[in-house]
């Protein structure tokens, strides 16, 4: 009668185990190693890269030319803005794309959509951007008359300047798709004390920095 013989697991993979870890090369063991880190290292590299910082908008200069009612529902406007857009990265650049500005006033849009031609900005630079916002009987609810009285006589005018566009990151020779942004800047406009209806409006030159979306 034969003896049945029973090989533990441990001693098959011994045997016959050339996966065995123990058994490979130091060697290789670090080479691997050494490879496996590298490529980590790279991915994190890169994904550091490609989380670039937003881009940041200063309001330079507004000016009103004209903001008036035709009647309690038609409004004319004329604003002439000036912004500073500047790229904060170091190793990014933007490209703009389908940029639109418009003002808007007591959370009503006062002037029309102008667009601006699309640009490339280079790492860490700016641009002046400069824009005319018209409004030629532009619809309005009938308090926005009662709303510039309150504030003829407060002596300030708050208006939001905003502007929608599309941006795509630039990292050497790769460029990423489109995503969208918004920027939102608020100017400060005095009137001048003592006058008469129509009033005057300052300009405001105050330098303050917009908030940003993307």
């Amino acid at each position: 009668m034969s003896k049945f013989l029973a090989k533990s697991p441990k001693h098959c993979a011994e045997k016959h185990g050339f996966f065995n870890i123990e058994r490979l090369p130091k060697k290789l063991l670090y080479a691997f190693s050494t490879f496996l880190l590298s490529v980590f290292s790279l991915i994190f590299i890169v994904w550091l890269i490609l989380r670039p910082s937003k881009p940041e908008f200063y309001l330079k200069e507004a000016d009103i030319y004209q903001l008036d009612l035709t009647d309690p529902h038609l409004l004319n406007s004329s604003i002439q803005i000036t912004l500073v857009s500047m790229n904060p990265n170091k190793k990014v650049g933007i490209y703009y794309d389908q940029l639109q500005v418009y003002a808007s006033y007591k959370g009503q849009q006062i002037t029309v959509y102008t667009s601006l031609p699309p640009f490339y900005q280079g790492h860490q630079d700016s641009n002046l951007l400069t824009a005319s916002l018209v409004g030629a009987g532009l619809p309005v609810a009938p308090s926005l008359g009662y709303e510039v009285g309150r504030d003829q006589t407060a002596g300030t005018l708050i208006l939001s300047l905003k502007v929608n566009g599309r941006l795509r990151w630039k990292v050497w020779t790769w460029v990423s798709g489109r995503y969208r942004f918004n920027v939102d800047c608020v100017a400060i406009i005095a009137f001048r004390p003592n006058v008469v209806v129509p009033p005057t409006l300052t300009s405001s030159k105050l330098g303050s920095q917009c908030s940003t979306i993307v």
